[in-house]
């Protein structure tokens, strides 16, 4: 049976150093944003310390010991046969403070290490600048993106690490899922911007103006260190990277059509309409204005966002979520944001609703409007996996999810969609970013180590390892049945 994947078609798995890594405080790494976050439940919300305390764990600090496992663990993944590896660079491991006047040259002999192993198996990486992290002191004397003097920052760590990769990286993203930076939670993940706060998680609370204008640098850092990079690497393939929550009226009700198009707006197309097309869209100027949200725009802010439009757009993709007017409307559980129960969909244990067909709708929306090359690289599945008596894992319901999107995925690539990769979520299991658990496990391999950090590390395949090295072998046209 042929593929309908076009070859070439990149197969793989995307991961976050913050979540992976650990070595946290070695090697002249500096502590992030992430180092300061309790474990937690889907219950129980993590916390935030202003100071690390030794009574209380925190996940993010030995991650799953990537920094000293990582042959290893890019040997699995070039075994299921990947050909693309999503990472990300730990901001304060190349600057420990964020403005050093100097990198930390053990943090860069690291990545070399990394990129060498991942050529050697032949996998692309595709590195994202800022994932859900920055070095803590940028949160304690600036408050995180709030302060426009970030954007300098951010300019020297890509320029630092561009030039040390140049061989070695050819695709980039600039911040990962930088839209829910219009989310109070998201605020906190994305921009940085809790400067003194301490306490769970869930109440953070910051003023929509804050975020904008935290946003605002963001847009205006990615979009130059994107024009810099079409300049002086013509190599470089860029792109952004945002969180989709597809969104349906919960009825015809016209109300109900009308604030689902607010939604899309605020939640999905604001912040790539500026990184594609490279202008704020003419929908936010009304936004801002019944909000009462006045950006301060710097002297060549708009040329700056206006030269860096991507060249690639990628997305994570989860579950979508329904948006009512009318009373009663209930809701669900989400990545970063709640959306309205649907009941035509089944939910993960998280409460997370699984909809691959609104996979194929998310792609064929995306690529309508923007008509460039896109990745899906973030796609996958959090449940509580046990492991049998003969050393194994039987996933099958990791491996349905699989499949369905999987199946979506072609089905949008018939409809004409300019589609060039895939990466799923968490292909080894990590520290969950929402929760700061590791019983909520993604990954196709299986890490002993345990909510109370208890565990060996130890690597273990489950049965979705083989079904998607299956899928990735043929190129798609088996192992979906």
């Amino acid at each position: 049976m042929s593929s309908e994947f076009p070859k070439g078609f990149f197969w793989g798995g995307a991961t976050a150093a913050n979540q992976l890594e650990g070595a946290w405080n070695i090697d002249g790494r500096g502590p992030s944003v992430d180092d300061h976050f309790t474990g937690g439940t889907k219950d129980t919300p993590r916390r935030i310390t202003v100071d690390i305390q030794p009574d209380l764990l925190y996940p993010n600090h030995d991650g799953v010991d990537f920094y000293h496992r990582y042959e290893e663990d890019i040997a699995l993944i070039a075994e299921m046969g990947f050909t693309m590896f999503r990472m990300s660079i730990s901001w304060s491991r190349i600057y420990p403070r964020g403005d050093d006047e100097q990198p930390n040259e053990a943090g860069l002999a690291f990545y070399d290490r990394v990129f060498d192993c991942l050529r050697a198996h032949h996998i692309e990486p595709l590195v994202t600048l800022s994932h859900y992290e920055m070095p803590y002191h940028l949160v304690e004397k600036y408050n995180g993106w709030a302060s426009r003097e970030l954007i300098g920052f951010f300019e020297t760590y890509c320029k630092t690490v561009f030039q040390r990769y140049r061989d070695k990286v050819t695709y980039w993203l600039t911040f990962n899922e930088i839209n829910v930076g219009t989310k109070e939670l998201g605020a906190m993940l994305e921009t940085g911007i809790i400067q003194g706060f301490e306490g769970p998680a869930s109440k953070i609370e910051t003023s929509l103006q804050l975020r904008y204008q935290a946003l605002h640098h963001q847009f205006v850092a990615s979009g130059r260190v994107v024009a810099f990079a079409h300049e002086r690497y013509p190599q470089f393939k860029m792109g952004n990277m945002d969180c989709f929550i597809l969104s349906y009226p919960e009825t015809c009700d016209p109300q109900d059509v009308l604030a689902t198009q607010a939604e899309m707006r605020r939640m999905n197309w604001f912040s790539s309409d500026i990184q594609v097309r490279g202008a704020y869209p003419s929908y936010a100027q009304r936004f801002f204005r019944e909000n009462g949200i006045e950006l301060e725009v710097g002297k060549g802010d708009l040329d700056d966002i206006a030269r860096g439009k991507v060249d690639f757009y990628t997305f994570s993709y989860y579950m979508s979520g329904t948006v009512g007017t009318h009373e009663g409307h209930a809701a669900c559980q989400g990545n970063m944001v709640r959306g309205g129960l649907n009941p035509y969909l089944e939910q993960t244990e998280w409460g997370w609703q699984i909809d691959p067909t609104g996979l194929r709708v998310a792609l064929n929306e995306i690529y309508d409007r923007y008509q460039i090359p896109l990745m899906v690289v973030e796609n996958g599945m959090g449940a509580k996996d046990e492991l049998t008596g003969d050393d194994r894992i039987h996933d099958t319901y990791r491996i349905a999810y699989l499949k369905k999107h999987v199946l979506a995925m072609r089905e949008a690539l018939r409809d004409g969609v300019d589609l060039i990769g895939y990466t799923w979520w968490g292909p080894i299991d990590l520290v969950s970013a929402g929760t700061g658990e590791m019983r909520k496990r993604y990954g196709f391999i299986y890490v002993d180590k345990h909510d109370d950090g208890s565990g060996t590390n130890r690597r273990v395949r489950k049965d979705s390892f083989f079904a998607y090295q299956k899928i990735i072998a043929s190129n798609g046209a088996e192992g979906l049945e």
